[in-house]
Formats: C-alpha cells, sequence, structure tokens
C-alpha cells in the first residue's frame, strides 16, 4: 500500500472523518497500488465525509509523512483499527460503485462537522476532573507503613495514569497535594498533602543502589525512568526545607513525525536535514517540546538518510531504534563525564550526525561550532525563545577576544533555527505549537558576523520564500484558523501590527479569510497550488 494513502487511512479514522471499514472497503475496490488523490476523491465522491477543508489538510500531512519515509504508528489495513465510526452524510449507501475523477460539487464543499463544545476550564490549583481515570488512581493513605514492592506499585500506577490523562509531569512533593501538570495547568490528584516521610518513599523507592547513594550525597538527582507498559520518564528528585520532591516528566511513548506535532511548514524544516555538516538549533522555554521535536528529525535522518548518529543526552528520554542509520544514544553520568567529553569523543567516533541534548556552557558551546565547521551535522537545544535570543546567547558565551572569530564560524556554519512554545488550544484539549523558524542565507550570514543580530526580525518578516516565519505570524495564523482564542493570542503576542489585527480585524482586513465564499476550500499549506483537487 502506498505509505501516503497508509498515513491518510491513519489519520482520516483517527479524526474520525471516516471508518476504517470505509478505508477497507475502498483498497480492496481500487487495489493495493491507489494513489492518494485517487483514494481521498472516492472518499468525497461517495460522501464518507463531506469536511473537504480536513479532506485537504490530511492529504497534506499524509504526503509529507511519506515524502520522509516514515510509517503510520497503525495499520489501519493490517491490524483492523477502527477508533469510532465516520462523520461522514448519514445514509450515504455502503455499496462502492465507483466513479474516480469527477469534480467535486458545492454540495460537497458546504457541510463541515461541528466543532465539539467548549469545556470550561477548570481552577489553576483545583482537584481535576478525570472521567473513568480516576478510578485507578491509588490511595496514598498509610503509605509510611507499606512494603517496598506495595510503595513501589502505587508510584507505577500514578505514572500510568497520568499518561493516560495526558499529563506533562506528575509532581509528588513533601507538605503539598500531590499535582499534575496538564495543558498547561496545575491539576491536583488528591486530596490533602503527602507527609515527609510517604514523600520520600515514594520518590525513592524505584532507586538503584547507587542512585539512592547519589541522592544522599548530593541531594539532587537526575535519571530516566522506565516503567514496564507505561513508558519512560524523565525525573529529577530534590530535597526541599519540608521534605523530597520528585517531579516525572513523561516522555512520549512513540516518536511523532513533525504533522503530528502540530508544525504546519514540515516542508523547510524537513529540508534543514538534508545538509550533511552545519549547525541546527531547536529552542524554546522548559516544557515546550524540544525533546519530542529533537526527536522527529532524528527520526527523519534515521528515516532516509545511512549515517551514523551519536546523540549525548541527560538522560535519555527517547529511545530511538536504528533504522537505515546506525544510532548510538549516550547518557551523560552513566556513559560519559560530560557533554563536552563526549563531543570530544565522538569527533574520533566517525559520526555523522552528532545530538547535543543540551547546549549548556562554554566548552559545549565551542566544540559543537568546530564540529559543526568540521564536516558534522550538529543538531542541539537551548533554553531560548527567539532566533536573535539565541545567536546572542550562543556567542555571548565567549569572551571578548573570541567574538570575531566565533561569529565568522557560525555565520558559516549555522543551517537553522527552529523556535518553538506551546499554546492551549481554544476549543478542544491539548496544546497549538507556534514557531519561529530562520533559514541560513547571506543576508543572515552577515547580520551575525556583524553583531547586528536585532535587525533578525526584518529578515524573518521578508524572508518568507525561504521558509522563513516570525513567532508572532505563527501565533496570529493559530489565533486566525481558531487553533487558540484571542486571550491567549494576545498574551504570547509582542508585535503592535498582530495585535491590532486581532483587536481591529475590520480595520486591517484580518477578517478576509471568513468572508470567502463557502463553495472555496481552505487551500493552506497545500502540496499543490490551489489545494489538491481541481
Amino acid at each position: 500500500m502506498d505509505a501516503a494513502v497508509s498515513w491518510f487511512c491513519y489519520y482520516s479514522v483517527e479524526r474520525h472523518l471516516i471508518s476504517a471499514e470505509q478505508c477497507r472497503e475502498l483498497r480492496d475496490a481500487f487495489g493495493a497500488e491507489v494513489d492518494l488523490i485517487t483514494f481521498a476523491q472516492a472518499v468525497l465522491d461517495h460522501q464518507m465525509c463531506d469536511d473537504v477543508d480536513s479532506i485537504q489538510q490530511i492529504m497534506d500531512d499524509a504526503h509529507t509523512n511519506a515524502e520522509v519515509g516514515s510509517s503510520p504508528p497503525r495499520d489501519v489495513f493490517e491490524d483492523g483499527l477502527d477508533t469510532g465510526a465516520a462523520t461522514g452524510a448519514e445514509g450515504a449507501d455502503d455499496s462502492l460503485e465507483l466513479v474516480v475523477n469527477e469534480p467535486i460539487g458545492a454540495a460537497a464543499v458546504g457541510g463541515t462537522s461541528p466543532p465539539p463544545p467548549e469545556s470550561s476550564p477548570s481552577p489553576m490549583g483545583s482537584p481535576m476532573s478525570m472521567g473513568a481515570s480516576a478510578g485507578d488512581l491509588p490511595s496514598l493513605d498509610g503509605v509510611e507503613n507499606m512494603t517496598d514492592s506495595e510503595v513501589g506499585d502505587i508510584v507505577r500506577q500514578f505514572l500510568t495514569v497520568c499518561r493516560g490523562m495526558g499529563a506533562s509531569d506528575l509532581h509528588l512533593s513533601a507538605m503539598a497535594i500531590p499535582f499534575v501538570r496538564l495543558n498547561l495547568q496545575i491539576k491536583t490528584v488528591a486530596d490533602k498533602p503527602l507527609s515527609p516521610e510517604a514523600s520520600a518513599r515514594l520518590n525513592t523507592v524505584l532507586l538503584s543502589e547507587s542512585q539512592s547513594a547519589e541522592f544522599d550525597a548530593h541531594k539532587d538527582l537526575d535519571f530516566g525512568l522506565a516503567v514496564p507498559d507505561s513508558g519512560r520518564f524523565r525525573v529529577n528528585l530534590m530535597v526541599h526545607k519540608q521534605g523530597v520532591a520528585g517531579t516525572y516528566r513523561l516522555v512520549p511513548d512513540r516518536i511523532m513525525s513533525l504533522v503530528e506535532l502540530g508544525f504546519r511548514d514540515t516542508k523547510t524544516i524537513t529540508n534543514l536535514l538534508d545538509h550533511h555538516n552545519g549547525l541546527i538549533l531547536v529552542t524554546g522555554p522548559v516544557g515546550s517540546g524540544k525533546t519530542t521535536t529533537l526527536a522527529a528529525l532524528v527520526d527523519i535522518i534515521n528515516s532516509k538518510r545511512e549515517d551514523h548518529i551519536i546523540t549525548v543526552e541527560e538522560p535519555i528520554e527517547i529511545v530511538h531504534q536504528s533504522k537505515k542509520c546506525n544510532v548510538t544514544q549516550r547518557e551523560v553520568g552513566p556513559h560519559t563525564r560530560s557533554f563536552a567529553s563526549a563531543l570530544k569523543g565522538a569527533l574520533r567516533e566517525d559520526p555523522d550526525v552528532i545530538v547535543i541534548g543540551e547546549l549548556r556552557d562554554l566548552e559545549t558551546i565551542e566544540m559543537a561550532i568546530t564540529a559543526a565547521e568540521t564536516g558534522h551535522l550538529v543538531i542541539g537545544t537551548l533554553h531560548t525563545s527567539d532566533a536573535a535570543t539565541t545567536l546572542d546567547r550562543l556567542l555571548d558565551v565567549f569572551p571578548p577576544d573570541q567574538q570575531q572569530q566565533i561569529r565568522a564560524m557560525t555565520a558559516e556554519s549555522l543551517r537553522g533555527i527552529i523556535c518553538q512554545k506551546l499554546i492551549p488550544r481554544d476549543v478542544v484539549n491539548g496544546l497549538a505549537v507556534a514557531s519561529e523558524i530562520l533559514i541560513h542565507t547571506i543576508a543572515v550570514a552577515n547580520i551575525i558576523r556583524e553583531g547586528k543580530t536585532h535587525t533578525l526580525a526584518a529578515v524573518l518578516q521578508t524572508g518568507a520564500q525561504q521558509g522563513m516565519q516570525l513567532m508572532d505570524q505563527s501565533v496570529f495564523e493559530l489565533w486566525e484558523d481558531g487553533s487558540i482564542s484571542q486571550e491567549n493570542a494576545l498574551m504570547h503576542l509582542k508585535d503592535k501590527q498582530f495585535i491590532n489585527r486581532i483587536l481591529n480585524p475590520a480595520a486591517t482586513g484580518a477578517s478576509e479569510k471568513s468572508a470567502e465564499p463557502a463553495s472555496m476550500p481552505s487551500t493552506a499549506g497545500s502540496k499543490k497550488k490551489g489545494g489538491w483537487f481541481k
């Protein structure tokens, strides 16, 4: 089966547009070699779904994923995946007498599925409503007197339930009510605080002997935790004035594609990965999904190139299996002393791609830039919010007498910067990703050499043809298509021009999109000029 058709069916079933059974019927009618356009056209012609906008967006997503050689996490045709009934027209004829390549009539364009009702957010810190998952949470009463085995089972059950809820973090802290972070908001998951003894038992019961010794000695500990049937977690333990506290970051249970993560211009990002040397930076504040994006980039390279990839992380979060590439993953602590020492060693280990979990100090940054200049593709992360701040942070760590040299090296080696932030969605639960993308051009190189990073915004604004984008432009587009609320958009915008376009749409023409005829489907981001369908 064509990879694009497999992705199309996966997304269509996951988003309840059509059923898996309908996908299999079309496959049987057309044969396994059916192409994406023919398959999608048949879905519309036979009124399996009348939401043309959604079909075209799914076609874009499927085409992009197929181009980079990735496969859906589940195969509709193999395992009978079916997440629910389709939302197509009621009463549509189930028998398939297929007529391909007929034009889509206006009637097929008009009806779209209504969005789900907006749910009112819970107050910050209030006990959350978890539906069926609430009954799975174990009681924490009497933890102090339980056996290690019983306490360990409780921690594992908490982590499993939190993953099922879609939380990003679980916090277990002495003298605080256990809470999770869900869609960037804090929600409590118990009714009373943990005692210092209970918190210490819960947070240390899964440690190995060496980890316990390290935590006792340093009062801080970072490590990766694998829980059977629940995936991996990045854990930080610390001691504060009231006792022990643990933060458990839930690592995604699979590597998601850029499309699944919410990036719109995935072609520009994947083009960066075609370089065989240079520096690519993924940046954003804590909790913005940098690690997940980094894993997606590694997976793209792993799927379409035949190279040696070395990653250096603290700790290892997402595990990569070698596909076309040989992937070597190292963890600071168990496998190497520091990022810098791992980078020095990597240069003698015949790598093609070096992935650095965090560029945090002068030595690591200097080694990364040197590796990028000497024929390796280096991908790293920084905790910065935009492209200009990223370059300032990257370069200002060097002493004044090295500034000119390091700026020249970076101007030559930089391939691109992807800055991202997560914003709560408006109508449905979840988070939308806003991104700023900087691509290496002659103008960008000159700005870096001359240290005029404050002028980057103008280059980003005029570099749309190269795939560049300002963060404010991305946030505005998320508001424009209804992904985020006006309140959230205004909270994340800095440019007065975009703020005015939101507050005064009639005066600025920002409402032109809503004035389009209903019979004209949106083709934003389509792989074909004017959309997939003529």
